[in-house]
């Protein structure tokens, strides 16, 4: 069993979220053979008044994925206070990841964990290494910071320098998928994201006086974007769409039996009830 927890997070809120997540097991009857902290507590750019984003991937028993009537594929539980838990089925995970959603990846490599079964996460991670195709988990990086881009910035209007994040973030994982042609899994770190894909130095200045400040106040103001790192968003973009001009073709046919493969073990191993952690 995996844990990895920092000092950083607050112990009441941790101990809060294990019993959510044993709350859920039993009244869903599932196992969570994985969850992890999502947010930017996990992407390394915090505020003090930052929520704890709990995600989770469930197995349900056997029985229900044979049946005409199937349960839904997330698990939602209600907002308190700054505590946001929610997960996924691993049904539903593994079709994502074959689309190339990036949440996926970034799930399994959180460097915050709650807990984790070993198998789980080390097969469900290979398994991404094998299947994934690259240009389309570059164009969900590509949809996600052009989004964000049109959505918080204005060239010529004061903007909120926190926002800066959701679009740099994704811009930094297309400049490290651009530099590693072989590569589909990014780091979810961000410090790590941004020391990796060797970003001109005036914006690493920026991003690491921005960051700094962001974990001791709860507001970081409003100013008008800086124009080192709004070159270095719009480039990355503009380099995307054309390095990562997408990818229509279907899914080779091993990628299918490699997910399907996973699919039936993950089952196997998690199919007895009261739902284990672990199976031995």
């Amino acid at each position: 069993m995996l844990r990895a927890i920092p000092d950083f997070m607050n112990r009441d809120r941790v101990s809060r979220i294990d019993a959510r997540l044993r709350d859920i097991m039993a009244a869903d009857r599932v196992a969570i053979p994985l969850a992890i902290e999502s947010g930017s507590r996990a992407w390394g750019f915090p505020s003090p008044d930052s929520d704890y984003d709990c995600r989770f991937i469930f197995v349900r028993s056997p029985d229900d994925y044979l049946s005409l009537f199937h349960k839904r594929d997330v698990i939602e539980t209600p907002l308190e206070g700054d505590l946001d838990v929610n997960g996924w089925d691993v049904a539903k995970a593994i079709k994502l990841l074959l689309k190339g959603n990036a949440v996926v990846i970034e799930w399994l490599t959180s460097p915050i964990t709650y807990f984790a079964d070993e198998w789980f996460r080390s097969e469900f991670l290979s398994l991404a290494r094998q299947v994934v195709v690259r240009e389309r988990v570059a164009r969900h990086y590509l949809h996600l910071g052009e989004r964000q881009r049109h959505a918080y910035f204005s060239d010529d209007k004061q903007v909120k320098l926190k926002k800066l994040f959701y679009a740099l973030r994704p811009a930094a994982a297309l400049r490290w998928l651009r530099q590693r042609p072989r590569e589909a899994v990014a780091p979810m770190h961000f410090p790590t994201l941004m020391s990796e894909c060797d970003p001109p130095a005036e914006v690493r200045a920026i991003v690491a006086e921005l960051t700094a400040k962001k974990a001791i106040t709860n507001e970081l103001g409003s100013d008008f974007l800086p124009p080192a790192v709004a070159a270095f968003i719009d480039s990355e973009f503009d380099v995307a769409r054309t390095v990562f001009d997408g990818d229509t073709r279907d899914l080779p046919a091993a990628a299918s039996v490699a997910a399907d493969a996973f699919f039936r073990e993950v089952l196997t191993r998690f199919e007895t009830f009261p739902r284990n952690l672990t199976k031995a």
